[in-house]
């Protein structure tokens, strides 16, 4: 069984708390309406008996009243004549009840007191006054029919029916307590369920441990949605955790040298696109000269990241002659960056990637920059980024909290040590920063 950690949970649970809070108004709500409209006042009144000693008669036939063992004996019996046919069918006849047998039976509750002779009749019915009838004329019956069975009279009423002013089933407070409890652990068991079988990534503990992968950097979000934050707000958080991530990059190739990086992920909308783009002006703002390649021929989005023409590019260049190459390169707005946008959607893109001509452009291309960056696609279900990672010195393997599923992740991995890819580690997207954080004070602190 998977060990829970209860610090994880809690923190998933914040993000439903809004909705638990609806569910159980919503319960509450429920249960009060349906009391205060919908549900019939109900009215309890009781008669208690006592079997007593007879001390009118000397017959022989009778069953000794001195026997009080007896007499307990004889009440299990009693309860079960007071529900009788014989006693209802009469009672129903002297009130003129419209009542059939079995909802009579439902009306009337008999208890016993343990260790005593004493019978209490509960009835229950919608109109107190009818209550109190019933109650009263039930206890006369079972005494009569009492004598006639047993040639005896040990039954003594003790507390005679009154008319009820209040309903019994007026549990309104209850009931809204009960209401709130069950929707509060409804709403939190179902959450559990969710939380304990959710298969997506939820921290960057959970990539190091069970994953099982370096996490070589953590992005922290961008509540601006900035596709360039790296250009336009180079003081942000975003943007110093990119930092961050090249440093991290050159230190991980430091005995290697470092010129091609795909950047790949295990499903689409993980952030690779952001993290390919902002990755390649970190590196140009060092002085390197860097080149983007979106060698995402399916959906790529390079040319509209940086809002360049998107008509013509590496498919374009793969099916015509690979020594005009550099006519395909576009420099961007951004110094010592130039981008190769995807160009038009092929049928192959697959065999455009494993041509002899792609290796042969990203051979030539490596004599004229320091930096080539390769956006490629994602690699579950397609053999693109697989094909790539063959081609380049590092491969970067974006992840995102709360999206990205630790099934497919594994999977993806497996697969790029299958072409023996050189993974440089998994780069954790999306991590939403606390006022905590470490240096979170200074960027959110300042003023643009």
């Amino acid at each position: 069984m998977e060990e829970i950690n209860i610090k994880d949970f809690l923190d998933y649970y914040k993000k439903f708390i809004v909705l638990v809070v609806m569910v159980v108004l919503l319960f509450i709500l429920g249960i009060g309406l349906y009391d205060k409209v919908f549900k019939t006042p109900l009215y309890s009144t009781y008669t208690t008996l006592v079997l007593v000693k007879d001390e009118t008669t000397d017959s022989v036939d009778t069953i000794s009243q001195s026997d009080i063992i007896l007499n307990q004996k004889l009440v299990s019996t009693y309860r079960e004549i007071i529900k009788s046919r014989l006693v209802l069918e009469q009672v129903i006849h002297n009130l003129n009840l419209s009542y059939t047998l079995e909802q009579m039976q439902k009306m009337i509750d008999v208890q016993s007191k343990e260790d005593t002779e004493i019978l209490k009749i509960t009835v229950t019915d919608s109109e107190p006054q009818m209550a109190s009838k019933i109650a009263n004329n039930l206890a006369e019956v079972f005494d009569h029919e009492i004598t006639k069975i047993y040639k005896l009279n040990n039954v003594s009423i003790i507390d005679r029916a009154e008319v009820p002013e209040n309903p019994s089933n007026n549990h309104f407070v209850r009931d809204i307590i009960l209401a709130a409890l069950i929707g509060f652990t409804g709403s939190s068991a179902i959450i559990f369920i969710i939380f304990y079988f959710d298969d997506t990534i939820r921290s960057v503990d959970e990539v190091e441990g069970e994953v099982g992968t370096p996490v070589i950097a953590k992005i922290y979000k961008d509540t601006n949605k900035i596709d360039l934050i790296v250009d336009k707000k180079p003081n942000a958080l975003t943007s110093e955790s990119i930092r961050t991530l090249r440093t991290n990059l050159q230190f991980a190739a430091v005995d290697d040298e470092l010129k091609t990086i795909l950047v790949t992920s295990s499903l689409p909308a993980e952030g690779k696109s952001f993290i390919s783009a902002n990755l390649a002006i970190s590196f140009a703002q060092t002085g390197k000269k860097v080149l983007i390649i979106d060698c995402d021929l399916r959906k790529g989005r390079q040319h509209k990241i940086f809002n360049v023409s998107g008509k013509v590019g590496l498919s374009n260049l793969l099916i015509g002659d690979i020594s005009k190459s550099r006519d395909f390169i576009i420099k961007t707005s951004i110094e010592n960056l130039s981008i190769i946008p995807r160009g038009v959607f092929p049928p192959n893109p697959s065999e455009l990637l494993n041509s002899k001509k792609n290796a042969s452009i990203i051979n030539t291309l490596k004599k004229y920059y320091d930096i080539i960056i390769l956006d490629g696609a994602p690699i579950s279900g397609l053999a693109d980024s697989l094909i790539l990672s063959t081609y380049v010195d590092k491969v970067l393997l974006v992840t995102a909290v709360n999206y990205s599923v630790k099934t497919e992740l594994k999977n993806t991995i497996k697969a790029l040590e299958n072409v023996n890819a050189q993974i440089a580690g998994c780069v954790v997207n999306n991590i939403v920063p606390t006022k905590g954080h470490y240096g979170s004070y200074y960027y959110y602190g300042e003023k643009e």
